[in-house]
């Protein structure tokens, strides 16, 4: 099952992917919600070149761990607003 929304080609609903061609965001996913009837639509998060913090790795240094908090921190209310908002994908995909 390919979608295709904005020009761009996805292979299901809530699976992000990295997106070369933008001009400004990283990534993009074709976001849909549980609602009756569901709503979906193409959200595109993160700042190209961006170095974030990735995912929690053994070892990680003090700097990368307070650069996480501090992201998740800022973001909080947004990252709660559900997979339709950028915040939540950032933080599910790139923190």
């Amino acid at each position: 099952m390919s979608i295709t929304k904005g020009g761009e080609s996805f292979s299901g609903y809530n699976k992000p992917k990295r997106t070369p061609g933008h001009p400004k965001k990283s990534h993009a996913v074709l976001a849909r919600s549980g609602g009756k009837p569901p709503k979906g639509k193409l959200i595109r998060f993160g700042e190209k070149g961006a170095s974030t913090a990735g995912k929690p790795k053994a070892g990680e240094s003090a700097r990368m761990k307070a650069k996480r908090k501090s992201f998740k921190a800022r973001h909080a209310k947004n990252i709660a607003r559900g997979p339709l908002s950028a915040a939540y994908w950032a933080n599910k995909v790139k923190w």
